[in-house]
């Protein structure tokens, strides 16, 4: 089965077998591996020689397993904006996730996904090519564990709201939640202004990619001013 678009890919990943499958399963599906890495170093010279379109990168590497592949893919993107990355991480961590969205907020493609997710081959084909679209993809146990942490704020939205906000931050196109939640592209749009008014996002802003925001918002945990008063 070949790719909608053939990307040129790098991968960054300690685990052999983890890499070495990534390789095959992606030229499988007839995109480019330019290089296949194992620390934050060599990620950071092979994109800047290969110049890829898209990143996969584990965050911990070493050699001190902490975030060496998310500082590598924050450096990336400022050197080169149009560069997406989608991030794999064995646990959920809540201020990778952050961060990663931060980098890539009115940029590129970013995207965050458990490891075992690969694992799924349709879902993870599926992530490469919305990060590659220049879509924010969040993997769907994260945004569950990380709103279930942040019940706080979420009280003023309505259980639907909850649900729609959940897959924006999945990177789901209004039409993908309307078919998800069988539901008409009208409702899901009166659904997301509701949220976004909630936050108070100004609607007239070009700089502001509210949707992201709105999904930052909600996994720190904070509301606009209405919400804490």
């Amino acid at each position: 089965m070949q790719a909608e678009r053939p990307l040129r890919i790098v991968i960054a990943e300690d685990g052999v077998l983890l890499r070495e499958g990534m390789v095959q399963l992606l030229e499988r599906f007839g995109h480019e591996v330019s290089a296949a890495v194992g620390d934050g170093d060599a990620l950071l010279a092979a994109v800047r020689e290969h110049r890829p379109e898209l990143v996969v990168a584990d965050v911990r590497m070493p050699p001190d397993f902490t975030d060496e592949g998310l500082r590598a893919a924050r450096v990336l993107q400022a050197e080169q904006p149009d560069l997406a990355v989608l991030v794999l991480s064995q646990y959920v961590e809540q201020t990778f996730a952050e961060e990663l969205l931060e980098s890539g907020e009115g940029g590129a493609g970013t995207g965050y996904l458990l490891k075992e997710r690969v694992g799924d081959v349709g879902e993870f084909m599926d992530a490469v090519g919305r990060v590659a679209d220049g879509i924010t993809v969040v993997d769907p146990e994260v945004v569950r564990q990380l709103l279930a942490r942040r019940r706080g704020p979420l009280e003023r939205l309505t259980p639907r709201e909850r649900e729609v906000l959940a897959l924006m931050a999945e990177g789901h196109s209004n039409a993908a939640i309307a078919r998800r939640l069988v539901v008409t592209e009208a409702a899901v749009a009166k659904h997301i202004a509701g949220i976004l008014h909630k936050l108070g996002l100004p609607a007239d802003d070009p700089e502001v990619n509210r949707r992201v925001v709105a999904v930052l918002t909600y996994l720190r945990g904070e509301g606009s001013e209405e919400m804490r008063a």
